[in-house]
């Protein structure tokens, strides 16, 4: 292949892509079709099918780079010397915030569509693999800050309940056309005290209160 024909290659591909991304995010990803997605590329439907076997495909392709982005930067929280597992687990959850609102046109194909129960053992996409590993870095935060061993049940119900609770926040923003750095500097104080009022209250109903 020349060089030339790499090039109108991979426009083509991005192009089928972008379109993807535009349809999954203005219609949702199980209304759309692959004939929609060429036309939407300016492609035909036979091409669409030289670079991506079905839609999951440009799925994978369009969620697993921030996917992977988000753990790196959670990664990096995690390991920080100098904060306590409140200090991180704040510093993770506004972070979660920012990314996901930063995000937000694209945030339910990326975080939502397709998903399963983290309690699936071997989910069939990796991006539901990568989903799985951000919240089970966000439930051994909470893990940490409640002293909860690894085999407590209540653990997984801690973390889901605080994995919602970051969700409906970035649900009820993701609409909003305040910019972001004035949305995050009016908010950002909230955020805060709701992860530490959330802490409290896990540690009352873990303690019988």
């Amino acid at each position: 292949m020349t060089t030339r024909q790499k090039l109108r290659s991979e426009e083509t591909r991005n192009a089928i892509l972008s379109a993807a991304g535009r349809l999954f995010a203005e219609r949702g990803f199980h209304t759309v079709t692959m004939r929609e997605i060429a036309k939407e590329a300016g492609r035909s439907h036979t091409t669409i099918y030289i670079y991506f076997k079905d839609k999951e495909e440009p799925l994978h392709e369009l969620s697993t780079p921030p996917l992977q982005e988000m753990k790196r930067q959670f990664e990096d929280i995690a390991s920080r010397e100098g904060l306590s597992p409140e200090g991180q687990l704040k510093e993770m959850s506004q972070e979660f915030i920012r990314f996901c609102l930063r995000h937000k046109n694209m945030y339910t194909v990326i975080f939502v569509t397709k998903g399963t129960s983290v309690e699936e053992k071997e989910p069939a996409l990796a991006i539901n693999k990568l989903r799985f590993e951000l919240f089970g870095l966000i439930q051994r935060q909470v893990q940490r800050c409640l002293g909860l061993q690894d085999d407590d049940r209540r653990l997984l119900t801690c973390g889901r309940i605080y994995f919602y609770t970051l969700h409906g926040i970035v649900s009820t923003y993701a609409q909003s056309e305040e910019p972001l750095t004035d949305l995050l500097s009016r908010l950002e104080s909230t955020f805060e005290e709701t992860v530490e009022v959330l802490l409290l209250g896990f540690k009352q109903k873990l303690n019988g209160r």
